[in-house]
């Protein structure tokens, strides 16, 4: 075999550790029991470091310099330069730092459920004090070996290419718009409030409701499932794609569209490039991307009226509505679905309130990272943000403010920014496509999401890892990313 020939092999061994690593980290979030939390950290830290060694092992280096003299083909030479970029994220962590982070977050991401229910701020406290601690050290690591500053170090597993400076000129417009965005918005609703729609919803139903729509979406289910779990997410591989989702008797919508928005997710990593599963340039290209599949899905198709029409029956069907009942109409249930209000909640917000939730945590843990904010004056900084940016009071409401979300305890740092840019993404793709097939918003009134699907498949999903993110941004829509599709979409929808 050549050097190419050897890397290949060699990262698929690694893929096969990470497919054990990614099925079994959905067991430990949607099944397993709270009495196994010791023994599985202590194993996920053991599978962790092995992929760590076979990622950092000093062969590759030889084979990457080595492939700098063959003759490869376009794809090949993505790989490679995929490779490179891990090779070098990794070699800077020693196998006992990530020995000692996979356990501290493991334990952190246990107690964060447990805290998280309770509203004990007390209990987590020293959790994230040691998941912060040592993303810090992690960040000042990756920043050496990288030559980036220490936020950009870390976003940079997330988000290749982008800094925090890319990050503050595209959100700097969203929190100058956004605010009285939302006070015309609120204002105009008022005029037309929502009809309620009950108060009781079965949960085998909504669970019935939601595997309907995943299969009108394109869903693969003989290569998926979904579940349920404290927050909903996606994981698996591709081939055996993991969704879940969390049920509220009052409020079906709610799960509807989380299993919406996770199937948007699942169906990327199903269209992924099949032929190159097992390497590094078929992964998806970045969290922003993954977030504009599942966002696009949700926000720009889901709550279209030309959706809705299509399954408002179903939803009334599920609930045994009746179809002249004025408040299961299409008017009203499209109100329900777009209804924007400033509240506490990052999942549950509306689209046009939800990139200042995002802002709002992109701001906090770049001030973690740097040290000028600690774990223990979070909760306060927190507090002075939702009330500058939502009028909110978060004081003493750990449990819907600093602890709402997994990620600072599951030290996902850099990981937030990423939602937004998906929300900038999805506007601008959607409406390429929509330019591009002018069709695509009647075939979704009529449950046939299958011109749409291919079109992503053509422009994001099949191309995998193989180009930076403005070139495929480019190529798909004529332009770099920038927020001028996604404040046009909200002024359509909302005030026009």
């Amino acid at each position: 075999m050549n050097a190419y020939e050897q890397l290949e092999a060699h990262y698929q061994k690694i893929d096969d550790l990470r497919h054990i690593g990614a099925i079994t980290g959905w067991d430990e979030s949607a099944m397993m029991p709270a009495g196994g939390g010791a023994a599985r950290s202590r194993a996920m830290a053991t599978l962790n470091v092995l992929v760590h060694d076979l990622t950092v092992a000093p062969q590759i280096s030889d084979w990457l310099m080595a492939c700098e003299n063959l003759a490869l083909s376009p794809l090949q030479m993505a790989n490679v330069t995929v490779i490179q970029r891990e090779h070098r994220q990794a070699a800077c962590l020693t196998s006992d730092f990530v020995r000692a982070q996979t356990e501290a977050v493991m334990a952190s991401e246990q107690q964060w459920r447990i805290s998280r229910a309770e509203n004990d701020w007390a209990t987590i406290q020293p959790h994230l004090e040691r998941v912060i601690g040592l993303s810090r050290e992690e960040a000042a690591m990756r920043a050496d070996a990288g030559g980036l500053g220490l936020y950009d170090a870390m976003l940079e597993l997330y988000e290749p290419g982008v800094t925090s400076s890319q990050l503050d000129t595209l959100f700097e417009p969203l929190k100058t718009s956004l605010p009285p965005l939302t006070d015309a918005i609120i204002e105009h609703q008022a005029k037309t409030p929502c009809i309620p729609l009950g108060d009781h919803f079965e949960v085998g139903a909504q669970r019935e409701l939601g595997l309907s729509v995943m299969k009108t979406l394109g869903f693969d289910f003989n290569h998926g499932r979904l579940d349920t779990s404290h927050h909903p997410f996606c994981g698996g591989v591709p081939e055996d794609v993991r969704l879940t989702t969390r049920y509220s008797e009052t409020d079906f919508l709610q799960s509807l569209f989380g299993v919406i928005h996770e199937t948007g997710h699942a169906m990327y990593e199903q269209g992924r490039p099949k032929d190159w599963l097992t390497q590094p340039v078929s992964q998806a290209l970045s969290m922003g991307t993954h977030e504009s599949q599942s966002l696009l899905m949700e926000m720009q198709a889901g709550r279209s009226t030309a959706f809705l029409t299509y399954v408002a029956p179903k939803m009334r069907a599920a609930f045994g509505r009746a179809g002249d009942d004025p408040a299961w109409s299409v008017d009203n249930l499209y109100r329900h679905i777009t209804t924007v209000r400033r509240d506490f909640i990052r999942v549950d917000a509306d689209e046009v309130t939800y990139p200042l939730h995002v802002i709002l945590r992109y701001e906090l843990e770049k001030a973690l990272i740097d040290g000028s904010l600690t774990v223990a004056d979070l909760p306060q900084a927190w507090h002075q943000k939702m009330t500058d940016y939502f009028g909110l009071s978060t004081a003493g409401n750990y449990q819907n403010g600093v602890m709402q979300d997994v990620h600072w305890p599951a030290g996902l740092i850099g990981y937030f920014p990423t939602y937004t840019l998906g929300a900038l993404m999805a506007a601008q793709l959607f409406e390429a496509a929509k330019v591009s097939q002018p069709q695509t918003l009647q075939q979704i009134a009529n449950g046939d999401f299958t011109s749409l699907l291919c079109w992503l498949r053509k422009h994001v999903h099949n191309r995998g890892s193989a180009v930076p993110v403005d070139q495929l941004m480019t190529d798909a829509t004529g332009s770099p990313l920038t927020t001028d599709a996604f404040l046009s979409h909200l002024r359509a929808r909302y005030l026009s």
